[in-house]
């Protein structure tokens, strides 16, 4: 197969650009550089450019090919979609969009969260667009026959990156350099809230699983673990992987929201609801689809991963002190 990943080097693309080459697909990668933290897999056929940039260089890099499958990972408006349609309508058998699990229902309705859960999230606008990405690609779909897949992941990790709901993504470190100074450590509500984390590799065998697959035509797709944990677990398993003593502050959402209104999406709008995902759908579409790696295996390896990588053990000093400033507020109310 030939496949084009648009991205290609990020937390999750990576490894499903490394996936397809092991299993022999011919691999093309649109992307500005190569990553320093994701580099570009081996055999991987660089066309360098920006999608968000001039569409007429598109085109351009585009011409003589057709694609069995081509993957953006990079769209997140309406705008982006309808540039993807003009581009690959006549260039791909399959157009696979990388949605989001945070478009369903917020809050939910039911504890257990299938495909055909309604598409609704009143909080958070990255949400929001991309129910509208997902309309938008289905219409184009029933209407002009363009070969959409839609995938819909949850919380994905991988070696670079250390997930919690309350966290810095571009400097993960930050929260495990807390934990190391004994610092305090925020987790939203009472801790009791069900999560489920997804490592990088696994979610990548039900990606790459569904890429040439006619009956994946017209569907959508979550792709998770089946490990439901609550925030406490999750971080109190931090805890005992550092060999440390928890040291973990319970704080309302709604009180962290109104000192860091950026956390009303990931929070209210997302994390601090439970989750409990039915993976079938996958499963049936694709058989060998198995998530294998356990979060107490995967943070372990994020562990290794940033201990042999200082360079990228970056601090979010802003972050920090907004975590502080909320300690500080909440201890003050409830002391």
């Amino acid at each position: 197969m030939k496949i084009l990943f648009i991205g290609g080097t990020g937390l999750i693309s990576s490894a499903c650009s490394e996936l397809a080459i092991r299993r022999g697909y011919e691999s093309f990668i649109l992307n500005r550089s190569a990553s320093t933290k994701h580099p570009l897999p081996p055999d991987a056929i660089l066309l360098k450019g920006d999608i968000h940039a001039d569409e007429t260089h598109l085109a351009s890099l585009m011409a003589g090919h057709r694609f069995d499958a081509v993957v953006d990972f990079l769209a997140f408006t309406v705008k982006d979609i309808e540039r993807d349609i003009r581009l690959f309508r006549d260039k791909t058998d399959q157009f696979v969009f990388v949605s989001s699990a945070s478009a369903y229902q917020k809050p939910p309705q039911h504890y257990l969260i299938t495909e055909e859960t309604p598409l609704e999230n009143p909080f958070w606008e990255y949400s929001r667009n991309k129910i509208a990405c997902e309309t938008r690609l289905m219409d184009a779909y029933e209407k002009e026959n363009f070969p959409v897949t839609i995938i819909r992941p949850s919380l994905t990790y991988g070696p670079s990156q250390i997930p919690f709901c309350m966290a810095s993504w571009r400097h993960p470190w930050t929260v495990i350099d807390r934990m190391k100074r004994g610092q305090k450590i925020i987790v939203p509500g009472d801790g009791m809230s069900l999560w489920v984390l997804t490592w990088n590799a696994d979610f990548a065998k039900g990606l790459v699983g569904l890429m040439g697959n006619d009956l994946a035509i017209g569907e959508a797709f979550q792709i998770t673990s089946d490990e439901v944990l609550s925030w406490d677990q999750i971080y109190l398993e931090a805890y005992q992987a550092l060999g440390l003593e928890a040291n973990v502050v319970h704080i309302p959402s709604d009180l962290i929201v109104a000192h860091d209104p950026d956390k009303l999406g990931t929070l209210l709008g997302d994390k601090a609801n439970s989750v409990v995902f039915d993976n079938s759908k996958i499963k049936r579409f694709v058989p060998d689809f198995s998530c294998e790696v356990k979060w107490a295996e995967g943070l372990r390896r994020s562990l290794t991963w940033f201990e042999a990588h200082p360079e990228f053990q970056t601090i979010d000093r802003d972050m920090n002190s907004m975590w502080d400033r909320i300690i500080s507020a909440f201890e003050h109310a409830y002391p």
